[in-house]
Protein backbone atom coordinates (compact mmCIF):
# COMPACT_ATOMS: atom_id res chain seq x y z
CA UNK A 1 0.00 0.00 0.00
CA UNK A 2 1.51 3.34 -1.03
CA UNK A 3 2.23 5.57 1.95
CA UNK A 4 0.48 8.95 2.08
CA UNK A 5 -0.84 8.59 -1.46
CA UNK A 6 2.62 8.34 -3.01
CA UNK A 7 3.03 5.88 -5.87
CA UNK A 8 6.27 4.32 -7.06
CA UNK A 9 7.29 4.44 -10.71
CA UNK A 10 6.54 0.69 -11.10
CA UNK A 11 3.06 1.31 -9.59
CA UNK A 12 2.38 4.09 -12.10
CA UNK A 13 3.76 2.13 -15.05
CA UNK A 14 1.60 -0.87 -14.16
CA UNK A 15 -1.50 1.29 -13.82
CA UNK A 16 -0.87 3.03 -17.15
CA UNK A 17 0.27 -0.13 -18.93
CA UNK A 18 3.57 1.38 -20.08
CA UNK A 19 7.18 0.35 -19.64
CA UNK A 20 9.54 2.10 -17.27
CA UNK A 21 11.55 3.36 -20.26
CA UNK A 22 8.41 4.92 -21.76
CA UNK A 23 7.69 6.68 -18.48
CA UNK A 24 11.25 8.07 -18.36
CA UNK A 25 10.98 9.17 -22.01
CA UNK A 26 7.83 11.10 -21.08
CA UNK A 27 9.64 12.57 -18.09
CA UNK A 28 12.58 13.70 -20.24
CA UNK A 29 10.10 15.38 -22.61
CA UNK A 30 8.24 16.94 -19.66
CA UNK A 31 5.10 15.00 -20.59
CA UNK A 32 4.92 12.88 -17.41
CA UNK A 33 2.98 13.72 -14.26
CA UNK A 34 4.90 15.77 -11.67
CA UNK A 35 7.21 13.69 -9.49
CA UNK A 36 8.51 14.05 -5.96
CA UNK A 37 12.22 13.28 -5.62
CA UNK A 38 13.03 11.69 -2.27
CA UNK A 39 16.34 12.32 -0.44
CA UNK A 40 17.58 8.90 -1.58
CA UNK A 41 16.93 9.86 -5.23
CA UNK A 42 13.84 7.67 -5.70
CA UNK A 43 10.85 9.20 -7.43
CA UNK A 44 7.26 9.10 -6.24
CA UNK A 45 4.07 10.44 -7.78
CA UNK A 46 1.20 11.72 -5.70
CA UNK A 47 -2.07 9.93 -6.47
CA UNK A 48 -3.79 13.31 -6.78
CA UNK A 49 -1.19 14.51 -9.33
CA UNK A 50 -1.55 11.32 -11.39
CA UNK A 51 -5.34 11.70 -11.43
CA UNK A 52 -5.04 15.38 -12.36
CA UNK A 53 -2.55 14.55 -15.13
CA UNK A 54 -4.81 11.84 -16.54
CA UNK A 55 -7.78 14.23 -16.51
CA UNK A 56 -5.75 16.78 -18.46
CA UNK A 57 -5.23 14.18 -21.21
CA UNK A 58 -8.93 13.52 -21.77
CA UNK A 59 -10.09 14.23 -25.29
CA UNK A 60 -13.32 16.20 -25.12
CA UNK A 61 -14.23 15.89 -28.80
Amino acid sequence: MPSRGLLTIPDVCAELGVSRSTFYDWRAKRKAPPCVKLPNGDLRIRRTELDRWLSSLEDIA
